[in-house]
């Protein structure tokens, strides 16, 4: 049996689990790397054991990195100044990645005291960051030749880490038969003029076309890179703001619980309540307050994403990243929800991390070290 084929297994054969690199080394040989001290409930319920260490990790970091990395203006680049869907291809040509250091992120994380780290797997732009067979649109198929999500998940279980993979569900802005504007709200796509002929229109497009894509994308990363923590879905503003129900939104949660049981859901605010846990944006909640006391009464876990400077890089805020006061406040303030914290850093485009956000991390590690977490 190669590597491979035994990863597709490892989450369903408890006796296999013991021989892969992606489990712990602990006395309970089965549990995941990440779920050490959770080895008794893993074995009675792995579901239940993931959602406890969830609401016991209190703090994640999030890493939004791809081809508007290359930019220098934000992760919304492609929509914001409208790059055709070819002339946005071509910065594929331009990722190297050589700077991107999965040991060093993930050894930043554990001095942040962080318990679980989120990368952006397919932001809406549709750039994968893992050897797909789906498409060539890749960081293997660019001058960077490597699997950025395989780097990342070995560091992961090396070191005891949670790995979250972000993606991006419901927004694609460069395959043809994802959701058009024509139906679909919450900018599905960049608003071109003249229309962009590379998207499928009216009886030509099959939003089931693009369903099976994104299933067979999620496939490959729940059985290629060992135990994920949880999916993060995003781009939930677009199935809400069309006909929800052709997304077949619990087929894709069947799929994610038969391949891996343990891993959480999460999708923003949610789409039909049968997500793990609620992950709004920090803003939302004093913006939404009816959404906002729901989550808080349903009693599931919480956990509130904001940002150091932006999500994706942006250059014009090199220098002005926010410092360790401001991310205690953010602790502080997840506190008050009994929430987790999932804190995003931007790489650079060569996969640099900006020298003033390994210095605050590593400051609100000393604090949460010596004072504890916030209203912990």
């Amino acid at each position: 049996m190669d590597k491979r084929e035994f990863l597709k297994l490892s989450s369903l054969a408890a006796t296999a689990m013991m021989l892969s690199p992606y489990m712990s080394c602990s006395n309970n040989p089965g549990n995941p790397a990440y779920l050490q001290g959770y080895g008794d409930l893993y074995a009675e319920n792995p579901h239940a054991a993931s959602l406890k260490w969830f609401r016991d990790a209190k703090f994640g970091l999030f890493i939004h990195y791809g081809l508007y990395s290359l930019l220098g203006r934000g992760e919304w680049v492609q929509i914001k100044e409208q790059i055709r869907v070819k002339e946005y291809e071509k910065l594929k040509d331009k990722f190297t990645a050589e700077n991107f250091d999965a040991d060093f992120i993930t050894d930043l994380a554990l001095e942040a005291e962080m318990k679980y780290v989120n990368i952006t797997t397919r932001h809406h732009d549709s750039f994968c960051l893992w050897n797909t067979k789906t498409t060539n649109f890749n960081s293997v198929n660019s001058p960077a030749k490597r699997d950025l999500v395989e780097e990342l998940a070995n560091a992961c279980a090396k070191k005891g880490l949670g790995l979250c993979l972000y993606f991006s569900h419901g927004r694609d802005w460069r395959h043809p038969h994802a959701p058009n504007n024509d139906r679909w709200g919450s900018f599905a796509r960049p608003k071109y003029d003249p229309e962009e002929t590379y998207y499928k229109y009216g009886e030509e497009h099959d939003l089931n076309i693009y369903l099976d894509y994104m299933h067979a994308q999620l496939k490959e990363l729940l059985t290629n890179y060992g135990p994920i923590a949880s999916i993060w879905l995003d781009g939930h503003g677009v199935p809400m703001n069309g006909p929800t129900e052709e997304f077949k939104i619990q087929e894709t949660y069947d799929l994610i619980r038969k391949l891996q049981p343990a891993s959480l859901i999460s999708a923003k605010w949610g789409y039909n309540g049968k997500e793990d846990y609620f992950a709004p944006e920090y803003h939302w909640l004093k913006n939404e307050p009816e959404q906002t006391k729901k989550m808080v009464n349903s009693g599931k876990p919480i956990e509130i994403c904001t940002h150091i400077a932006g999500w994706g890089y942006d250059k014009s805020k090199d220098g002005k990243h926010r410092g360790k006061d401001s991310i205690i406040e953010n602790l502080e303030y997840a506190g008050d929800y009994n929430a987790n914290l999932l804190l995003n850093i931007a790489p650079k485009p060569d996969g640099t991390i900006d020298k003033q956000d390994i210095a605050t991390l590593k400051a609100v590690g000393e604090h949460i070290r010596k004072n504890g977490f916030p209203k912990s």
